[in-house]
């Protein structure tokens, strides 16, 4: 037995639907899962051919496999492209972007221009290895590269 005709208004509801309102904290307090990464002030160190440039990392979190909510280390160019090779034996899941590539000539190395476009490429690639869901939760390598400390690449295992 068929039903009898209704109009289309009766059977989906037209209305606009109700709006709830949201607190204070709900519209501008923390999300639930961050992870704000910064790579900014390049220090170079050093003198003749011992020069070398380090930046720091900033991280702000309040993902639970994180081990601080807030950290700041130091690394070094070197560190970034370790820390990639680990990154990709770690795992097959996820493709890792390249780093900003090699500055060729020595006399240009320590340039400030050259600093800051090697700074902006790697934040790009911190930003992107960091934001992947994968990474964030399931990657200890990840976590050491950018809170801890004592974090170094000759005892790294690659």
């Amino acid at each position: 037995m068929s039903r009898p005709f209704q109009p289309i208004s009766d059977v989906i509801n037209t209305s606009p639907p109700k709006r709830q309102t949201q607190s204070f904290n709900e519209i501008y307090g923390e999300p639930e899962d961050f992870l704000e990464v910064e790579v900014r002030n390049p220090v170079t160190h050093g003198y003749g051919s011992n020069l070398f440039t380090d930046y720091e990392i900033v991280c702000r979190t309040n993902i639970p496999a994180f081990k601080k909510r807030n950290s700041r280390v130091r690394r070094r160019y070197s560190d970034f492209v370790v820390f990639r090779k680990i990154l990709e034996q770690e795992t097959t899941r996820v493709i890792i972007p390249p780093l900003p590539g090699k500055i060729l000539l020595n006399s240009n190395k320590f340039d400030e221009l050259n600093i800051e476009k090697r700074r902006q490429g790697l934040e790009k690639f911190l930003t992107t290895v960091a934001g992947h869901p994968l990474l964030q939760t399931g990657s200890k390598t990840l976590i050491e590269f950018i809170q801890n400390e004592k974090w170094d690449a000759k005892f790294a295992n690659y």
